[in-house]
């Protein structure tokens, strides 16, 4: 794995990280990833869009995909979801779990914010694609690296 991972989070961190992923998606047909990288030009937002493309999260059935994006060294973040997840979200849900993120991130508990995101991004996936026995893991649930 890219050093950017461990700069950010220490082995035990990236496992727990990966571990909230899978708990996350034993609720739902949903999937969540998280990519992390050192700089972002620009956006976050555009940049994670630009990375839900090549990552092929745009590619799950339901259209319920969610990306966390982290520009460590840029200390910018975004949120990007897919279609299916965004248009049955309560309007602003982006936002606050972003600032979930962000008061750990701003203590420097970059696991813990990254574990709330994935958390809340979760249980708004499994209250509108809940799991059933046809769901198949469609993505990685490693950290992804640029």
């Amino acid at each position: 794995m890219a050093s950017v991972v461990k700069d950010f989070l220490n082995t035990e961190e990236e496992q727990e990280v990966v571990e909230a992923i899978r708990q996350a998606e034993l609720k739902t047909s949903g999937e969540i990833r998280v990519h992390l990288e050192r700089q972002c030009e620009g956006e976050a937002l555009e940049r994670a869009k630009v990375l839900f493309h090549h990552l092929k999260m745009d590619n799950t059935k339901a259209e319920n995909g969610v990306l966390i994006y982290v520009a460590v060294d840029a200390k910018k973040f975004a949120i990007c979801g897919d279609r299916g997840i965004n248009q049955v979200v309560p309007e602003g849900f982006w936002q606050s779990t972003k600032d979930l993120m962000q008061t750990e991130f701003k203590n420097r508990k970059f696991k813990s914010g990254l574990v709330k995101g994935i958390t809340s991004a979760g249980e708004q996936l499994a209250q509108f694609f809940p799991w059933d026995d046809n769901d198949i893991n469609e993505l990685s649930d490693e950290i992804s690296t640029s």
